[in-house]
């Protein structure tokens, strides 16, 4: 070797004192750091052809002995937020030997499949050696949906995730914490549950325990199956599940929070409740974890040691914004922040929610993070979201509309309470319209909400209570003479039809309504189909729009009828 070629730092695999500590609880019964390391041997001997895995296993125990020995087999991890069909076959494009490492019998995933061995490897070997794996080894690819769509991979080294993770275990306070366990409510694929139900035990010498408890009893049980001290890592929404009873919780060392903002009330309360200090993490797929709060003690995040944020000018555009780029400690190269970050020194600063949950209607700013926080502080609001859709335009001529629509699960609460409760909140520029009651929301493990399945749904829900169709006849008989040259719908048959159809939907006649407000905004023809749309307010009058695809034909308000006591919202 030349002598001015610097030697390859290695780093081990685990970080534990001695071999006989325990490295994870599968279900309820101790794994020693020797066991570990067998089962890691046997299983890198075992696997097939292919330099990229695709590990899908779902018990934690398997992922990371996976982990493990896909690392010690000289293959690379992938490791994708999602596993749908659309996503294997990205997979399969970027890397065209992968094969699916999995656990489950019915896996259907399109790809080359290797399952778990069932058999444990042979517990007598003393063999107990920690292999040491090179730093500039590509550990693991983890992917995001980039701005178009397409899933964009990020190269992940072994030395990068040893550093950011020993930097977190050290500001956590956790390295040389002997016996700790980590027990995890987010899954080990995604980055969060990554870095900190899998990485941290490895790298931290702690332990893990293999389940992923979901419901709040079997969080609370999985608390009670490992000794103290344990760490729980979870996120906002399996939090506020796990406070919705009083219920006597097992006492934690520690709570770790991320994928989503924590208000202070939760966070409070999560300490209250475990008997344990609340840390928030923030950082990035790109960045890893780079800064920490006590949130039920101040809303300012200071980061990590060597870690930096500096403010450029955005070369979008001239509209004179800043974007903060972070750089520093194990972040290997500058990385745009997609955050609204606000500097209070060289290592605290505030966060205003994501640059893209900006919102700024009729000259009023503010984001999704905040109104989703108002929201849910409502009592009564089991949970819920705001919902930004595209842009749309009411004429040809006329200037995008953006209303704000929002979801909600509350079951106990009727909807103009809830609207009386939002308007003592938030500016009356962004109250939702419609808002929809639903049953659940359909967040994915990590507790959040991905913008296409929150389209899916609402869609599903506007078609299915406030969507009609009608057609007028080319022999309807208030066509006659209406025009000769070329017939339009006349606007009190649209009107006509518009109190019919809302009347049925909601069980009431509303023939006697009285109308506020009409707008004819383009002609409707005899045949063409027709989409009535309507929503209603807390004190029962109702707006109402009719289409003919996606051009608006006629828009009104009708009054709420007076006699009317029962009126809900669609």
């Amino acid at each position: 070797m030349p002598s001015n070629s610097s030697p390859m730092q290695t780093f081990p695999l685990v970080f534990h004192a001695s071999p006989d500590q325990t490295i994870a609880w599968r279900d309820g019964a101790p794994v020693s750091v020797r066991e570990f390391l067998a089962d890691v041997r046997t299983l890198a001997d075992a696997l097939p052809e292919g330099g990229h895995v695709f590990n899908v296993c779902t018990d934690r125990y398997r992922f990371t002995v996976s982990l493990c020995a896909t690392l010690v087999a000289g293959k690379t991890s992938l490791l994708p937020s999602t596993h749908t069909p659309e996503m294997v076959r990205a997979l399969a494009s970027f890397a065209p030997d992968a094969f699916c490492l999995h656990d489950n019998d019915d896996c259907a995933i399109d790809l080359p499949r290797f399952r778990y061995p069932e058999s444990a490897a042979s517990r007598g070997d003393d063999e107990a050696a920690v292999p040491h794996i090179d730093g500039a080894r590509v550990a693991a690819y983890v992917f995001t949906s980039g701005s178009t769509g397409v899933p964009v991979p990020h190269r992940k080294t072994w030395g990068f995730l040893v550093k950011n993770v020993r930097a977190a275990a050290a500001r956590l306070g956790l390295l040389g914490v002997a016996r700790a366990t980590l027990i995890g409510t987010v899954p080990p694929q995604h980055m969060y549950g990554f870095e900190s139900t899998v990485l941290l035990a490895l790298l931290g010498g702690l332990a893990f325990s293999n389940r992923q408890p979901f419901y709040p009893v079997d969080i609370r049980a999985e608390l009670d199956a490992v000794p103290e001290p344990r760490v729980l890592v979870s996120s906002p929404i399996h939090l506020r599940a796990l406070f919705a009873n009083e219920d006597a919780l097992p006492r934690a060392s520690l709570v770790l929070s991320a994928t989503a903002p924590l208000s202070e009330k939760l966070a409070l309360d999560a300490e209250t409740r475990l008997d344990a200090p609340l840390m928030e993490i923030y950082g990035s797929t790109e960045t890893g974890q780079i800064a920490t709060r006590r949130t039920a003690r101040t809303a300012a995040w200071e980061l990590f040691p060597d870690i930096a944020l500096t403010p450029r000018a955005d070369d979008a555009n001239d509209s004179g914004g800043q974007t903060m780029w972070a750089s520093g400690g194990h972040v290997e190269v500058p990385v745009p922040m997609g955050d609204a970050l606000e500097l209070i020194d060289d290592t605290h600063f505030l966060l205003h929610g994501r640059k893209a949950d900006l919102i700024n209607i009729a000259g009023k700013r503010t984001s999704l993070a905040y109104l989703n926080h108002q929201l849910n502080a409502v009592p009564g609001v089991v949970d819920g979201v705001f919902y930004m859709p595209d842009e749309i335009r009411d004429g040809a001529d006329s200037e995008p509309v953006r209303r704000l629509m929002a979801l909600v699960v509350a079951p106990e609460l009727a909807a103009a309470d809830l609207q009386r409760a939002l308007r003592e909140r938030i500016d009356a520029a962004f109250m939702p319209r419609p808002l929809l009651f639903v049953d659940a929301l359909p967040r994915n493990a990590t507790g959040k909400l991905p913008r296409e399945v929150l389209t899916q749904l609402i869609e599903q829900e506007r078609t299915r209570r406030a969507a009609l169709r009608f057609t007028v006849p080319p022999e309807h008989p208030a066509l006659a003479g209406h025009f000769p040259a070329r017939p339009i719908v006349p606007g009190v048959v649209l009107l006509d039809h518009a109190l019919d159809a809302i009347g049925s939907a909601l069980g009431q006649r509303l023939d006697a309504c009285r109308i506020e407000s009409a707008k004819f905004l383009s002609p409707a023809e005899p045949g063409e189909p027709l989409d009535i749309a309507f929503e209603t307010a807390a004190s029962g009058a109702i707006r109402f729009t009719i289409r003919a695809g996606a051009r608006a034909v006629a828009s009104g308000a009708l009054a709420a009828p007076s006699t009317s006591t029962d009126m809900h919202a669609s």
